[in-house]
This record gives C-alpha cells, structure tokens and sequence, in this order.
C-alpha cells in the first residue's frame, strides 16, 4: 500500500511482500504458543502500519507531506474542528465514531486473520513449507532481476521499508528540535537598538495582512486564475486611481494546505518553521519577529484583528501586540460562513472603526489574519455596502443562499471554481478597504499564507504564495527597486521567488534597519 493516493493502484497489490514470506517461515518453526503470540502481535502491528499509511495519505493529499507521529497528532483536533464547521455536528460525531469503530476493527480482525493463517501453516506444513521456500526463490529472483509490472517492482519490502522511514522520521524530529533551538537563538536584528529599527518607516500605519490559502495555483492555474487575474487587474487599476500604487513577488511557504500559523510566524520571524515543534520553540523564545520590531522602537501602537483565533491566544506576547481582537470581540451578529467565523469585509469594517479610524498619538502596526478564503469554499460572502454592514446581520441572507460545504467538499472541479471566487473576495475586500479609507501614510503588505490542498492546487504544485507591498508615498516602493518585483497587484511568473523565512531580514534591512546580532 503507498503512502499516498496518487500511487494507489491495482499494480501494488500484486506484489510479493518479503516480510510475509519471513513471517511464514517463523510461524512454521515456532512452537504452538509463541507462534500464535507472534502472529496476534504481527496482526496488531500491521494494523498500526496500516493506520499510518492511511494517516500518510491523508496528510499528503491535505497538507503536501507525510504524518509526522511525534508531532501531528494534535492535528487531529483542528481535522475534527474543520468537520464541524463544514458538515455539521451530527455529521463530525458519526465520522469521528465511524473512524474509531473502523481502526478498532482493523486491529482486531488483522489480529484474528493472522492468527488464523498461522494455524493454517502448522497443520498443513508439508505444503506451507514448500509454498514458502518457493514464495522466497521467486521473491529473490524478481528482485536480483528488478522484475516489475507497471512499473512496481514485484519484490517488495514496503512494510519494512515504512518501519524504517517511521523511526527515521521520529529521530530526525528530535534531532531537529535541539537543533531549532541553537538556530532560534541567532537574530540578526536581536539587539539592534529601537532607534535603528526601520527608521525609514516612521509616521506610517504600518498593515500586514494574510490571506488564507492565497496560493500561486490562484493567479496561475487555467481555471482559477481567469477570474483571479482579472479581479488582481482591475483593483490595481483602482488603487492607482486613488494614487496608491503596488509591488509584487513570490515567497515559498513553510507550509501547504493549511496550517496557516506555520506560515504566519515563518513570514514574521524570519525562522523556517515547518512543524509544530518548531514553532511552540520560537513562540516561547524572544527572537524578534517583524511585528515586534515595530513595537521595540516604541515608535507605534500594535494590534492585532484575528477573526479566525477562538480561544486563548499566547502568541500575542511573540508577536508584540498590545491589543487583539478575536472572534468574539469585533461585535459580530450574522452567520458563519463554513470556517470563517465573519466576512472578511465585516473584519475590516471593524478594523476601521477599532483601530485604524480612531485618533490615537501614534501611528498603528496592525496584524490582520482575513479567514474567508479558507476551505471548503462554501458558502462564500459576497460583496455588500460598506454603509450596509452594519452588526453583519445583513449576511444572513447571502450565506443561506449559497453553497452547502458537502457539495463543494466532493467535487473536484467546483472547489476549484469556489476557491477562485473566495480569492476575489479577499482581494476585493482588502484592496476596497484601503481605497475607501487608506490615507497619504498607510502601507499595506499582505500575502498568502499557503496554498490550497491538492485537490485544488494540483499534487505536484509549487508551495509558492503572492506577496504584494502598496503605498501612496512612493518613497515606500523605492526602497524595494532592487528586489525586481513586479508592479501592480500580479507578481510575473518569472518575478523573484524567496524563500518565506527571507522576507523579515529583506524588509527590516529595505527600510534603513542596522543589523546587531545576537548569537546563541
């Protein structure tokens, strides 16, 4: 069995696997009662294979890599999370029960079924015998040979060869993880004074924004990146018309469809971070993230709009926010729409009367997380009056009207369709907001955080997300000339690709901040 669905075919069934015809020759040595004792372990053993196999799948198909067991298992919490907002309650209980009563089956039953086939051996050992030592000679000769069908080698040792790469992967997570730690404390900014900290940014609310699953596939795959490219167009038409202007690239995410923090705290802290070790590492360290910075020169006031954060959020003191608003705080009263517990327009509405509108004695650096785009694409808010926006009740009306997740979920081609659709929103909202009520000294940076799952992106797309900078002081964008990105709201395929880890250290140093390391 391969450890994703896009090898999954007949042609590996019909392989020989070696460690059966060794399991057959130990079952037929043995005595009766360690015999049934290895046969009952093997049984149980091959379930728990069988579960991370499935696990692998699952994780490749959703987030582009495979189960990691030291470190994914608080995954599943978030999986049954997402279920339950996209199916229903009732529906997330049924599947969660089915799944349990389904591995709980398997264990037993492969558990029974080797048994039984042990017991099979000891009373026929003449014929097991020979059908073993013959079992080993073809298995010998096909792999000295490389002999295969369809391309599959005939000899296998896959189930071996998954052991192997379990331990492996365990011991390379603990080795990373002492490793991260070493790496996290090195800063290249770690000590730089407050007054060197992006001094050629003073007096300038300062935006970034993330948008969910904003991904290359938007702007570049035949079915999205029509309506994509077009609304991308049309807004940075719209946003020179109002005389702010705009520079795009590419980062390559840490992550891919989801974990949408991993990419957050990668843009920020200028760290790779990939898995969940390594950011519970850099979350309770004092390595500096982009945020703070603006807040170490004690030049800004910090906040933070996560419409998406639903309980207790300690990475508030990471990234150096001095207020957040979370989902409960920005005065919401309509429907969810799937996931995304308010519109993104709603959000940014709030934004403004919160935060950006108010008169306050120092410029704003202000973290926004926009959650409308996130999957499964179903229902999608639409466009409405940003004088009709009201407590968000006007909403109610839209999200009955559209999609239902189960139909999106389980078409292909249609959550191609609705992700695109949920990409413009997010980009209209975003860049209406800035027309409508940015001033001479608002900059806006905002990206994706990763790509959509494959289903969407494709199984061999690239991690790579849009990165746009748009300002109306075009002191702001020179700074950046030499980065090559390009103008407008559309990065150009060939424009520069960097790594997501890269763009703190780039900006920091772009606006006038003096490197003073701080080594571990």
């Amino acid at each position: 069995m391969p450890n994703s669905v896009v090898r999954l075919g007949p042609e590996k069934f019909l392989r020989i696997p070696g460690e059966a015809v060794i399991g057959a020759a130990l079952m037929l040595a043995l005595p009766r009662r360690p015999r049934i004792v290895l046969a009952a372990v093997s049984g149980v053993a091959l379930g728990a294979m069988t579960v991370l196999n499935l696990l692998d799948m699952g994780f490749n198909q959703y987030l582009g890599r495979s189960f990691n067991l030291v470190l994914d298992w608080s995954l599943l919490g978030d999986a049954e999370s997402y279920l339950e907002d996209s199916l229903g309650r009732t529906a997330t209980l049924a599947a969660a029960g089915g799944v349990i009563a389904v591995v709980l089956l398997l264990f037993v039953l492969l558990a029974l079924s080797t048994v039984r086939l042990s017991n099979l051996l000891a009373r026929h050992t003449g014929t097991a015998t020979r059908g073993t030592l013959i079992a080993g000679v073809v298995w010998i000769t096909c792999s000295s040979l490389g002999l295969q069908i369809s391309g599959v080698p005939l000899a296998s040792d896959r189930t071996a060869t998954a052991v192997k790469i379990q331990a492996r992967r365990v011991a390379d997570t603990l080795r990373d993880e002492a490793e991260f730690q070493k790496v996290a404390k090195v800063d290249a900014f770690g000590n730089t004074p407050a007054a060197q900290l992006v001094p050629d940014l003073r007096g300038k609310d300062m935006i970034f924004t993330f948008i969910e699953s904003y991904g290359r596939s938007a702007i570049e795959d035949p079915i999205m990146a029509p309506g994509v490219d077009s609304t991308l167009d049309a807004r940075t038409k719209a946003l020179a018309k109002a005389g702010y202007h705009a520079k795009s690239g590419w980062l390559t995410s840490a992550t891919y469809g989801g974990s949408s923090w991993l990419g957050h705290s990668t843009t920020l802290s200028g760290l790779w971070i990939n898995n969940q070790q390594r950011y519970r590492t850099v979350m309770a360290s004092d390595h500096l993230s982009l945020t703070k910075a603006f807040k170490k020169t004690g030049a800004w006031d910090t906040v933070g709009v996560m419409p998406g954060v639903q309980k207790a959020w300690p990475e508030q003191s990471f990234y150096g926010l001095d207020k957040v608003y979370n989902a409960f705080e920005l005065g919401y009263k309509g429907p969810k729409f799937s996931w995304s517990t308010m519109p993104d327009q709603y959000a940014l509405e709030q934004f403004q009367q919160r935060v950006h509108g108010r008169k306050h004695d120092k410029p704003m650096m202000s973290e926004l997380i926009l959650t409308s785009s996130h999957q499964p694409w179903a229902p999608i808010p639409k466009m409405v009056g940003w004088d009709q926006l009201g407590d968000g009740s006007i909403f109610k009306g839209i999200q009955a009207a559209g999609n239902k997740p189960a139909d999106v979920i389980a078409d292909t081609t249609k959550s191609r369709q609705e992700y695109g659709k949920s990409i413009q929103y997010s980009v209209t909202a975003l860049t209406e907001w800035l027309e409508r009520y940015g001033t001479d000294d608002t900059v806006l940076v905002f990206l994706g955080d990763h790509q959509p799952i494959a289903r969407v992106s494709g199984n061999h797309a690239s991690r790579d997300v849009p990165i746009s900078i748009v300002a109306k002081d075009p002191k702001v964008l020179d700074k950046i000339t030499d980065w090559g990105w390009t103008d407008g709201l559309r990065p150009a395929h060939e424009a520069p690709v960097w790594k997501m880890s890269a763009f703190r250290d780039k900006f920091l140093t772009a606006y006038g901040s003096t490197p003073h390391p701080k080594k571990g």
